[in-house]
């Protein structure tokens, strides 16, 4: 491992563009004379494994998983009131994406607060269902990483508060 890394075997990270994974290994491949370290990571979910080039880990977005107080003030944000937004989903669902791709689980929080619908509000589109399940999805994974509890608990867990507010 370098000095410059702050992650080692075994730990769960996340990557922005597929959630939460676990650094498996940490290999050193040679490319003509250079010599090129990355993690393997593999992402159970998706059943695939990411070989990530150290040197790039920061660039990438590659972080720890969030603390407990980063992640109680995403559960606090599906609390606050939804806002509704008249534009067009199109333009909604770009930033949408723009905010799950991020990995920030506040954002994640506020689209997941933003699309959520109880059994009194009306049916949802496909792509909101699919854009609202990737955005719950990846929050419940980063809670189940935290709190070492199934991704489906995860999952209950923020649609009882979903439910609640």
């Amino acid at each position: 491992m370098t000095k410059s890394s702050s992650f080692s075997c075994g730990n769960h990270v996340i990557y922005p563009a597929h959630g939460v994974g676990k650094i498996k290994s940490i290999e050193t491949f040679s490319v003509g004379q250079e010599s090129i370290e990355v993690f393997v990571i593999s992402f159970e979910k998706d059943r695939m494994i990411l070989r990530l080039p150290v040197a790039n880990a920061k660039t990438s977005g590659l972080r720890p998983v969030s603390t407990i107080k980063e992640i109680t003030a995403a559960i606090n944000g599906l609390k606050a009131r939804g806002r509704t937004r008249r534009a067009m989903w199109s333009r909604r669902a770009q930033e949408y994406e723009a905010k799950i791709n991020s990995g920030d689980p506040a954002s994640l929080a506020e689209v997941i607060r933003e699309l959520y619908r109880n059994v009194n509000q009306p049916e949802q589109s496909y792509s909101e269902r699919q854009v609202y399940q990737t955005a719950l999805h990846r929050l419940a994974g980063e809670i189940a990483a935290i709190e070492s509890i199934d991704t489906d608990c995860a999952i209950q867990k923020v649609e009882k508060i979903l439910e609640a507010a």
